[in-house]
């Protein structure tokens, strides 16, 4: 038995080869360095560069084919053998009537082909039965022992082999006095049985496995009933021939069965028959013993039996027919009744005389031995594959493709393991159970379809990334006709070989083992799609492979020898290794080449839907696996794909277009093909055959060159006859063409005897000119004949090996070699030259420094000019340089003894050597020298106390240029005092940094010391630079606080602020700059105080604009936007209406002049104003009249109504609800201890608006606390200037009041004022006294038209002079 899918263990991988870009720019030159190694496994992988990747050029829209039915089963050689064997024995039952149904033994399909060759190999039926080892049959069949299988299997050996055995072995057969018949003109009446053809069914639908053998399907068991309708099968025993022969299992389907004597001899019944519900018969059990012993086999049957059908013959009624009949078996004609008439051959027999006889005349057709065993003996038709019925495009095949696998393996296509699927694969090849059918789009012309890669042609224009990928090496169009290929010499584009086919596969689909043709080289690559799996096996073990697929499957070989020519035989990897076959594989993925080396067979199968692309090729080594694959066709009359002598000939007519190699190779081959020639003619001209006639055979068909015998094409010489036109052989087989007379057979040749030389001859000089030509080069290279040859020869040397294409030798690279080197040394001697006269010419001298060689350079440049075989005139002026050079050496040398030289004599010898072209070590010494001079000298001018001081960068920089400066004591010297300089320098400058950055200042003294100090250093500091600026600022600052505080008057506080800013600035400890933050504090401490002493709680003006006067108060409109814009904070303040600039406020003289002058224009605007709103009609009137002069309220509205309250300083109208009213009584409610009531003219009705009453009114005393403090501070500020003046003219206007009250007349009126409230203070009071708010006083007020009741004054401060 076959291993499971389990079992199966995949090959070793075979070479897998990643060429760089070099080696893959040379497909054929890459496959020959690699052949060494690859063919010894048959096949290889080569993966080319990653970004090599040649786009996909098929229309796809266009792109249409119709694919190719596979049949998995039927694919390897073992399981077709057993389907074979199937498909003959069920023939075998078919033809006597019966169908074949297969048993299943321990849940499984019984194999009869193995259980019929394991009977074979045992010894056959009766030496089984003998010896009781059906046990052993058993167990070969891979059946667990301790089931009593043994008897199970005998008992379906025997109903169902045993009886087909009989037959092939003739053993049913006794000597007759037969006749020959003709088997085909007796068997046109018989139709094949029911079983169809393989190669003719369609393939099933993808969507569930392919198509189960009918025979395969288990039928529903007759029932008793059955049996019991029909008494004529409960005596059914053992027959004669015919379909009931050794107890088959019957299934009658005419049920009427004619009995010509029932009054027979009575036979023990051997089987038991069951009526089927279809007119069927099932037989349980049968055997060729005794009814005991078929009875005791019966007991142990419990599988279901195979089941078949038959029809039994009706004899002829006609009396006169039958005695025209002798019976076959022994020669009588005596009881018609019982001769049996054969529907085959019309031959009649006994029924008794048949082995085993019969007790009847059967019904329906019946055949006898001899016509069952030439039919069942028939050979299989040949095995194919058919196409499918569908065309297809890439996209319909590509979801068919995916849906069948997806299905199957019940997941996404790609992630089903190739393992997976590579073990499933194998175990539907090898099961007989089910039929899995899968569609190949294989051997499809690119020609007819397009090509994957892009080709040159005029039907579509290439980008130029297609173009390049249409000239590469590897485009399979491209390869077969590469120079080195020999299919490049074919003219016809052969399909498959120098023309591409292509192949679209899908999961399971198939090519099986197989070499390519005329055992030619083939390279398929992958463009797309899921992988392909390959196996192949070296050209070593291919007789091998063929001996054990012949051992193996002798039945499919004996009816097609070329069988593994026809692409159509699978056998599993694993029984090839078992048998030793070495086998290896590997899995294509998408952008990578599968190369198959001569005669090495490969199959393989498809992961999935994928596209691929392959052609064959042939190099030279092919040439002679190529002839021998002639002589193997000629054996198995295999027809050739083009002739072989043909292309050798081809290619030996123009020997110079070949390779050298290729030549070679072809001198080889046509050397033996030229002996083998003579030999032939000669045995041609020992048979007497004397005529010859010179023949094209390029120009015919191939059919009409084609050996009668052996099938090959003829090319160099074939043999006719003038009386049989229509055939020819070949020279091997001159005795097979004809039976007419030597006399009327004449020679058809391509070429005499004497052409075949010449031709070979012109080979061999274009084989052996390489020869020649390598002589010629070894003599120039070694200089054997003492002549040095000049460059022009070893130039014509490699252009005749160009020329002539000589391979890429050892030789030929030694010859380019040597002419490369001598033309670097020509060149290099021609520069040096030059170089040498440009610097004597006056060069700069650091160009021709730069390319100097050194004198030991030199020399051995001269030394290699000698020694190469090459005649250089050059070396004369190379000699020259050398002396001139060595001349000015020794003069250096003596320079150098002589120190301390000047350095105008060692500057002088140093421009001399570096005119020379050449470095000499001496000039190396005067550059040191030379160098340290100048390095000394820039030191001295840098130190000096005259020059500018340097930079601590020039410093650095000198140190740094002294480092690379040949160390000298003085040199060593000078750098020890930079360095000490720069240290200390440095030291300074870190020092100056810490002044500049520290948190705690220094005092100028102590900085003054620090840049005292750092004068004596003879550099350029920076911090030390910064910090003398710094000092500089502070003395600056220290004079404008001494200017400012030694002035006439004290410093304003804005100049205080701007010194303390700068001062705080500066990196210097200042102890004026404590003072003056002091006085700053103080000032803004008095500000604040002022501020809040004045200013309203979030009121939008300054203390400075509530000090000053309002210069334009008689405007209402300005007074009123002003206020809006106050708000806004939009509004100027008022020191600028006064006309006060900054410098005005540092004068206290403008000040108060500025001051004055705002007063009188405030006084004169506010009577304006007054005037101006009087005359607005009253809001509170009964009737108002429209006028344009009306009070608008701060809202924007006109006040009107009971709620508008009157201005008692601008007299102007406003909401009560916009506007704070005024408080009635200012006091609480007094007790009866407490001051009288006050007197209602003594009340607090005095109402300002918003635009008049700008601050506060702080009382006088309040007002002079805040001067005397101001007359402390020593900083003048402008709130205070104002506040002197506001506070003069208080006390101005309070001694003029005084003044008024102290009048005759106000004094009389405060009398009278005095008794009225005396008076009103002894009228009783009502126990309840009402109590007024501010909103009844307000009433109060609006009531009247306020003529009738006393103004009470109230004005801002600014106003309370008028």
């Amino acid at each position: 038995m076959e291993p499971g899918s389990d079992d199966f263990l995949p090959p070793p991988e075979c070479p897998v080869f990643e060429p760089s870009w070099a080696e893959f720019r040379d497909p054929l030159g890459y496959i020959a360095k690699i052949r060494p190694i690859a063919e010894k496994s048959g096949i290889c992988k080569i993966r080319p560069p990653a970004d090599w990747q040649p786009p996909f050029a098929v229309e796809v829209d266009n792109f249409r084919f119709t694919p190719r039915i596979q049949r998995l089963n039927e694919l390897e050689a073992q399981t077709r053998v057993k389907l074979n064997y199937l498909d003959q024995i069920a023939k075998f039952w078919e033809i006597q009537g019966s169908s074949l149904k297969i048993p299943n033994v321990e849940r499984r399909i019984l194999d009869l082909y193995s259980l019929s060759k394991i009977v074979v190999e045992e010894g056959g039926y009766e030496a089984i039965c003998k010896d009781r080892r059906w046990a052993r049959v058993a167990q070969r069949l891979n059946y667990p022992p301790g089931k009593n299988i043994g008897s199970l299997l005998r008992s379906h050996y025997e109903r169902i082999v045993y009886p087909y055995e009989m037959y092939q072995s003739g053993a049913n057969l006794v000597q007759c006095n037969t006749r020959p018949f003709d088997n085909e003109e007796k068997d046109k009446e018989y139709k094949p049985h029911s079983i169809p053809l393989r190669q003719s069914v369609q393939p099933s639908k993808f969507n569930t496995y392919g198509r189960r053998a009918k025979r395969l399907q288990p039928d529903p068991e007759p029932t008793e009933e059955d049996i019991e309708k029909n008494p004529e099968l409960k005596k059914l025993q053992i027959y004669g021939a015919g379909p009931k022969m050794m107890g088959l299992g019957l299934m009658a389907k005419d049920k009427t069965l004619r009995k010509k004597d029932k009054e027979g001899p009575e036979c023990p019944p051997t089987v038991v028959v069951k009526e089927e519900s279809g007119g069927d018969v099932k037989v349980e059990s049968a055997s060729p013993k005794t009814f005991l012993e078929s009875k005791e086999e019966l007991s142990h049957s419990p599988e279901p039996c195979t089941k078949m059908t038959m029809r039994l013959r009706r004899n002829h009624s006609n009396a006169q027919f039958i005695e025209s009949y002798v019976c076959r078996m022994c020669s009588r004609g005596d009881e018609d009744d019982k001769l049996l008439l054969c529907d085959g051959c019309d031959d009649n027999y006994h029924i008794f005389c048949l082995l085993p006889p019969l007790p009847e005349i059967p019904k329906g057709v019946w055949r006898c031995p001899k016509c069952v065993m030439a039919e069942c003996k028939r050979p299989p038709e040949a095995f194919g594959f058919e196409q499918a019925t569908r065309e297809y495009t890439l996209q319909s095949f590509g979801e068919m493709a995916d849906s069948f696998k997806a299905d199957y393996f019940n997941m996404p296509v790609h992630m089903v393991p190739t393992e997976l699927v590579e073990k499933e694969f194998w175990r539907l090849v090898n099961s007989i159970e089910e039929d899995v059918t899968v569609e190949y789009g294989a051997d499809i012309h690119s020609k007819e379809f397009g090509s994957g890669f892009p080709v040159s042609d005029s039907k579509r224009h290439l980008t130029p990334e297609e173009e390049e990928y249409a000239t590469s090496g590897w485009n399979l169009n491209v390869m077969p006709v590469l120079e080195q290929s020999v299919l490049c010499h074919i003219n016809a584009d052969i399909s498959g070989m120098k023309v591409p086919w292509l192949y679209v596969g899908m999961v399971f689909s198939a090519f099986c083992w197989h070499i390519e043709d005329h055992w030619s080289y083939s390279i398929n690559y992958l463009h797309w799609g899921e992988p392909k799996t390959w196996y192949g096996v070296p050209s070593l073990a291919a007789e091998h492979l063929e001996e054990v697929m012949k051992k193996l499957t002798p039945e499919l070989f004996d009816s097609q020898p070329d069988l593994l020519h026809q692409l159509v035989t699978l056998m599993n990897p694993n029984t090839l290794m078992s048998h030793g076959v070495p086998v290896v594989r590997t899995n294509q993925c998408a952008g990578e080449f599968v190369i198959t080396f001569p005669r090495a067979y490969h199959s393989g199968f498809n992961q999935g839907y994928n596209f691929a692309e392959a052609v064959n090729f042939c190099t030279a080594d092919w040439l002679p696996a190529g002839r021998q694959c002639i002589e193997h066709y000629r054996r198995l009359r295999r027809y050739c794909v083009f002739s072989h002598e043909e292309l050798i000939c081809k290619m030996a007519a123009c020997p110079e277009k070949l390779d050298l190699n290729l030549a070679a190779a072809v001198h080889k081959e046509m050397f033996i093909m030229v002996q083998e020639e003579r030999r032939l003619r000669k045995a041609l001209l020992e048979k007497g055959i004397t005529e010859a006639e010179r023949e094209a055979f390029e120009l015919l068909p191939d059919d009409e060159r084609q050996c009668i015998k052996c099938k090959t094409t003829c090319f160099l010489s074939a043999l006719a006859c003038y009386d049989c036109p229509d055939g020819l052989v070949c020279l091997s087989h001159i005795n097979d063409l004809c039976k007419c007379s030597s006399s009327r057979q004449y020679l058809r040749y391509r070429y005499t005897l004497d052409e075949l030389p010449a031709m070979l001859h012109k080979l061999k000089v274009r084989a052996e000119s390489f020869d020649t030509w390598a002589n010629k080069v070894r003599v120039a290279l070694e200089v054997e004949d003492g002549r040095k040859r000049s460059l022009e020869e070893l130039r014509a040397l490699e252009s005749e090996a160009r020329e002539r294409r000589f391979p890429n030798s050892e030789l030929l690279q030694q010859l380019k070699n040597c002419l490369s080197e001598a033309e670097a040394c020509v060149s290099r001697a021609l520069g040096l030259v030059s170089r040498q006269e440009a610097g004597y010419g006056g060069m700069s001298p650091h160009r021709v420094a730069g390319v100097q060689m050194t004198l030991a350079e030199l020399r051995a440049f001269l030394d290699q000019m000698i020694n190469l075989p090459c005649a250089m005139h050059q070396i004369g002026d190379v000699k020259g340089i050398l002396e001139q050079v060595e001349a000015y050496q020794a003069e250096a040398r003596e320079a150098l003894a002589s120190l301390p030289s000047s350095p105008g004599l060692l500057q002088s010898l140093l421009e001399r050597g570096r005119q020379l072209g050449v470095e000499v070590p001496e000039a190396q010494q005067l550059q040191r020298q030379v160098e340290q001079a100048r390095w000394l000298d820039e030191v001295k001018r840098t130190l000096a106390p005259s020059a500018r001081r340097g930079t601590l960068a020039v410093m650095r920089g000198l140190l740094v240029a002294g480092a690379s400066v040949a160390p000298s004591p003085a040199v060593d010297k000078a750098r020890a005092e930079l360095q000490e300089l720069l240290t200390i320098a440095e030291r300074w400058e870190e020092k100056a940094h810490l002044c500049l950055e520290a948190r705690q200042k220094h005092p100028p003294a102590t900085l003054e010391a620090i840049i005292r100090e750092a004068e004596n250093i003879p550099v350029h500091l920076p911090n030390i630079q910064a910090l003398k600026e710094a000092l500089a600022k502070a003395r600056a600052w220290i004079a404008d606080v001494d200017e400012i505080q030694s002035g006439d008057h004290y410093p304003c506080l804005d100049d205080l602020e701007g010194l303390v800013a700068v001062g705080r600035d500066l990196p210097v400890g200042l102890e004026e700059l404590r003072q003056l933050e002091l006085q700053v504090l103080t000032a803004h401490s008095w500000r604040e105080k002022a501020s809040k002493t004045f200013l309203k709680k979030n009121s939008c003006y300054t203390l400075l604009e509530v000090l000053c006067p309002c210069a334009d108060a008689g405007s209402d409109s300005t007074k009123r936007s002003r206020w809006m814009e106050k708000e806004l904070g939009l509004y100027k303040s008022d020191t600028e209406l006064l006309g006060l600039s900054a410098q005005d406020l540092r004068d206290p003289g403008s000040v108060i002049v500025a001051f004055k002058e705002g007063e009188q224009k405030e006084k004169e605007g506010i009577l304006q104003l007054r005037r101006t709103n009087s005359a607005k009609p009253s809001p509170l009137a009964s009737s108002t009249t429209a006028s344009s002069a009306t009070s608008i309220c701060v809202c924007g509205q006109v006040p009107a109504g009971v709620g508008a309250l009157q201005c008692d300083l601008c007299q102007d109208w406003f909401h009560g609800r916009c506007v704070t009213v005024p408080r009635l009584l200012s006091y609480p409610r007094p007790s009866p201890s407490s001051s009288p009531l006050l007197a209602w003219w003594e009340w607090d009705t005095k109402f300002l608006c918003p635009l008049c009453m700008r601050s506060r009114r702080p009382r006088l005393e309040t007002i002079l606390a805040l001067l005397v403090a101001l007359q402390r501070l020593p900083v003048r500020l402008p709130e205070g200037e104002a506040l002197q003046c506001l506070t003069e003219r208080a006390i101005s206007w309070q001694g003029r009041a005084r003044q008024a009250l102290a009048s005759e007349d106000v004094t009389a009126l405060l009398g009278q004022l005095a008794e009225l409230r005396q008076r009103l203070q002894t009228e009783p009071r009502p126990e309840e006294p009402p109590i007024y708010s501010s909103e009844l006083a307000s009433d109060s007020l609006r009531e009247g038209n306020g003529k009738d009741m006393p103004k009470i004054w109230s004005c801002c401060p600014r106003c309370c002079h008028s």
